[in-house]
């Protein structure tokens, strides 16, 4: 079964960082891509970023310029630099992986990691 285990979440102030990582295990053999999403109270879950096993990545307009996407296929892991950080970007943040398994392949998700910047 595979699991998903997110770390890294905390409360900073504006202008802050954090790094957030996300560990996969348990038959994850053929990941393609990684990548997180994130919740605000009240909203629905939006992309934040997302990379490729070959480190092709794709970031939501409101985070470029201010996260990065970065991965180690050998631990099956992704991580993603926050940096400048705004209040509006309080959320759960969610990662995923979408693993391989003949005839398909399936998205796997993390329980998620709360993110919260406050002044």
């Amino acid at each position: 079964q595979v699991q998903l285990v997110e770390s890294g979440g905390d409360s900073v102030q504006p202008g802050g960082s954090l790094r957030l990582s996300c560990a996969a295990s348990g038959g994850v053999a053929n990941i393609n891509f990684m990548g997180w999403y994130r919740q605000a109270p009240g909203k629905q879950r939006d992309l934040v970023a997302e990379i490729s096993r070959g480190s092709s990545s794709n970031y939501a307009d409101s985070v470029k310029g201010r996260f990065s996407i970065s991965r180690e296929n050998g631990k099956n892991t992704v991580y993603l630099q926050m940096n400048s950080l705004k209040p509006e970007d309080t959320a759960v943040y969610y990662c995923y992986a979408d693993v391989w398994s003949q005839p398909s392949t399936r998205r796997y998700w993390g329980p998620g990691t709360q993110v919260t910047v406050s002044s």
